[in-house]
């Protein structure tokens, strides 16, 4: 299977939800969180549970526990070896609705415009 692009949603303000939430996350969550991400990214569609799962509305979650709580990053397929990151949060049950609402309507927003809705590293700084 071919490497699959990982991008990461950039907001219209030009925020990137998915770095300001690991930027609240120790360093052992961002390691666990980053090695999802990369596990995401070596198996595309094969990647499952317990490291993923789908949510609904071509929404799925990377899912991480650490001690009782549960780390989620929310993304979904754009394309055959594509998946866009859109952010993460926290759960107890269920990943509550406005959060799978929010990835969805940053899918959208994607889908409109990908370059716009990019987020590139800045180098040199």
């Amino acid at each position: 299977m071919p490497q699959t692009d990982v991008v990461v949603f950039k907001d219209d303000d030009g925020s990137v939800p998915l770095l300001d939430w690991l930027d609240e996350q120790s360093s052992k969550v961002q390691d666990d969180m980053l090695a999802r991400i990369e596990r995401l990214a070596e198996k595309g569609y094969e990647l499952r549970r317990p490291e993923c799962d789908f949510l609904r509305d071509g929404i799925y979650e990377l899912r991480k526990r650490r001690f009782n709580v549960n780390y989620r990053i929310l993304y979904a397929f754009c394309g055959e070896n594509a998946v866009m990151l859109s952010h993460g949060c926290t759960k107890e049950d269920k990943v509550p609705s406005k959060e799978i609402d929010k990835a969805i309507s940053n899918l959208n927003k994607y889908k409109q415009n990908p370059d716009a809705h990019t987020y590139y590293e800045e180098h040199g700084q």
